[in-house]
């Protein structure tokens, strides 16, 4: 991946921030977004240590904003001189009842992880094409497809980012961009409040999927991924 350019949503912790370890330890230029300028900062020294060949570039942008995007991606472009790797990881969990819901809520769950993907899509696509190819990589969730009580919200995004996904993934393929999807099951980040735990995934596990994917042949294309702990506790 030397001399790559990759961007990542959500890149200052948890699964953002394994992604761009591991795509800037296999000699990648990665760019790293999020909201709280101190996460950043914090990560991107921690990235420049951990780096074998690659850069950092940290920008605090919200992904919910297009005007936000568009200055992220583009000083990612000004800066290391183009785009071969998207990976869309930025998103919130909202846990409660539609009954007990905040409308305001349920406004930030689709912002951010959907109007949020589609703007870095949108954004990036163009960069993408002028370099003849490229990677475009979602990261969902098992409960897209396994939904439970008291998150419908959350659920419906991670759904609703699936069938982006495959369907934008049939507007690229002739361009040589591939378009994934990632669909991690319990991981150990504390995301949405939730209690970390020895069996569930590490950041580092999905994170390896991400850099197995961008190393596929031209020729292949997985576009769908489901990962899962291992050995959960019995029920």
């Amino acid at each position: 991946m030397n001399d790559k350019v990759a961007i990542v949503t959500g890149g200052s912790r948890g699964i953002g921030f394994a992604v761009a370890s591991a795509l800037m330890s296999r000699g990648a230029n990665v760019a790293i977004s999020g909201l709280d300028p101190g996460h950043l900062t914090d990560a991107a020294a921690r990235l420049e240590q951990l780096a074998c060949g690659g850069s950092v570039h940290a920008v605090q942008a919200d992904v919910a904003d297009y005007a936000q995007v568009e200055r992220f991606i583009g000083s990612t472009v000004e800066r290391f001189g183009g785009l071969d790797i998207v990976v869309n990881n930025a998103g919130i969990g909202g846990f409660a009842t539609v009954a007990d819901m905040a409308p305001g809520d349920w406004r930030r769950l689709i912002d951010t992880n959907l109007t949020g993907v589609f703007n870095c899509c949108h954004v990036a696509i163009p960069h993408l094409r002028r370099r003849r190819g490229g990677w475009i990589l979602n990261i969902s969730s098992l409960a897209s497809t396994n939904a439970f009580a008291g998150a419908a919200g959350y659920c419906a995004t991670k759904a609703g980012l699936n069938a982006f996904s495959e369907a934008l993934m049939q507007e690229l393929r002739q361009d040589d961009i591939r378009v994934s999807y990632i669909m991690p099951g319990s991981v150990n980040t504390g995301f949405g409040g939730l209690g970390a735990a020895d069996w569930k995934l590490a950041p580092e596990d999905v994170a390896q999927v991400v850099v197995d994917l961008v190393s596929h042949p031209q020729r292949s294309l997985p576009s769908r991924v489901e990962i899962r702990p291992s050995k959960p506790p019995k029920k």
